[in-house]
């Protein structure tokens, strides 16, 4: 009998842990459609190509080389498929499967390789509108296969750092990743921001900022909510398991939780825009949404639903101001992915020790340097390293006609487009 209740756990956590993965992957779809608006039409085509790559370069490379860097071995290439039931059920006699996360291995390593592929999104956008798509598609594997799954090491894969300190010893907790997937985006596309420069046309020569405005704002949209919705297999899915009392009461709440940051977010930016420009600013409303996810990714089962809300609203507020002073700095990211993930993970990590009492703010500050300083420093290297080879911008004259027909020789909208 019990040998039958804890298959039926494992199919149950299974199962749920493979629908979380597939929820967050369709976030892939939301960051292609997000950017998609956001950028002029002419560089359509090549955004969505870069999505739909992207993920496949991450698929690819986390297998090869990033799952057993972050887990120290863990299972390689075909060992991920590997199942033994009667090492399963002996490992679970000897530990207690009750409490403990029981999923395959398989699934794991999907999960994960989701995450991995956000992680990667987030570059595509800030970058945008000016880079090289091979320069860009190169530092996706270096990205994918190295440079997250190390910090990943270090963060979920209980490594020590470098040999060092270990950041779990230190107090630090990122229950799905304001850190660990979303501030580590945001470093790896600031260190190619820096490289690359200013879109041209957006800055003038005596401080003005000139608005570069989307080309479909319903897009924009609807990769919003797709994001919003993928969000509940992000947060929801890193509960690891839904076959008892316990974690199911525990996912429930994290859904919660989440819907409300995102709530708040999105109303605080609202309301942050009407104060600051006099107008209820779209762009800035979708960035206040993903801002309330973001800062609460970080702790979404400890926080109250009110608490999860005015954590999503300080977000929301702070990728607003955010934004702007970026600007100020000549900092450009069409779509203000540094911002909402990079800031505000910031934010996100240090709210978690108000609500989760085994974490500290010293070891949440400790571990957002040792992400930021590792994953900025690495992916500079690489980008400069690309710079130098093969360049990493387009011409002057490819960035005016538009990288749909220099990097992929078609066009999103053609009937559209003045010939």
């Amino acid at each position: 009998m019990e040998n039958q209740i804890f298959q039926l756990q494992y199919a149950i956590d299974t199962f749920y842990f493979l629908v979380c993965g597939a929820l967050v992957m369709w976030m892939a779809a939301g960051f292609a459609m997000l950017e998609a608006g956001l950028v002029r039409s002419k560089n359509t085509t090549e955004i969505l190509t870069k999505n739909v790559a992207l993920f496949a370069i991450a698929s690819t490379m986390y297998l090869v080389s990033g799952y057993a860097i972050m887990y120290d071995g863990g299972w390689l290439l075909n060992g991920i498929g590997d199942f033994d039931l009667g090492g399963v059920l002996a490992a679970s006699a000897e530990n207690g499967f009750e409490g403990d996360s029981v999923y395959s291995g398989a699934s794991d390593f999907f999960f994960q390789v989701v995450f991995v592929a956000t992680a990667m999104s987030i570059v595509s956008g800030a970058v945008a509108e000016r880079m090289k798509l091979w320069s860009f598609l190169v530092f996706a594997v270096a990205l994918t296969g190295f440079i997250y799954p190390l910090e990943g090491n270090w963060t979920w894969g209980g490594g020590d750092v470098f040999g060092l300190y270990n950041l779990g010893d230190l107090g630090f907790s990122d229950f799905a990743g304001s850190g660990i997937v979303h501030m580590a985006g945001a470093a790896a596309a600031l260190a190619g921001v820096l490289l690359l420069g200013a879109r041209k046309g957006k800055y003038g020569p005596n401080g003005e900022i000139y608005a570069i405005p989307g080309a479909n704002l319903p897009l924009a949209t609807l990769g919003t909510f797709i994001l919003w919705m993928g969000w509940f297999g992000f947060n929801g899915g890193s509960v690891l398991k839904l076959g008892d009392a316990a974690s199911a009461h525990s996912v429930a709440l994290v859904f919660l939780n989440t819907n409300a940051a995102a709530a708040g977010g999105a109303v605080a930016a609202l309301i942050t825009g009407r104060i600051l420009f006099g107008k209820a600013d779209l762009t800035m409303l979708l960035n206040g949404a993903l801002a309330g996810l973001v800062a609460i990714t970080a702790e979404p089962s400890t926080p109250t639903p009110l608490q999860a809300t005015l954590f999503g609203a300080l977000g929301g507020i702070l990728v607003v101001f955010s934004i702007i002073t970026l600007d100020k700095l000549r900092i450009d990211d069409p779509v203000g992915a540094i911002s909402v993930h990079g800031v505000v993970g910031l934010l996100g990590l240090l709210l978690v020790p108000v609500t989760n009492d085994g974490s500290s703010f010293s070891g949440q500050l400790i571990g957002a340097a040792t992400i930021f300083a590792w994953v900025f420093s690495a992916s500079f290297a690489v980008w400069f390293a690309l710079k130098l080879i093969t360049g990493i911008r387009v011409t002057e004259e490819e960035e005016q006609q538009g990288v749909d027909l220099a990097e992929c020789g078609m066009e999103a909208y053609p009937e559209f487009m003045s010939k």
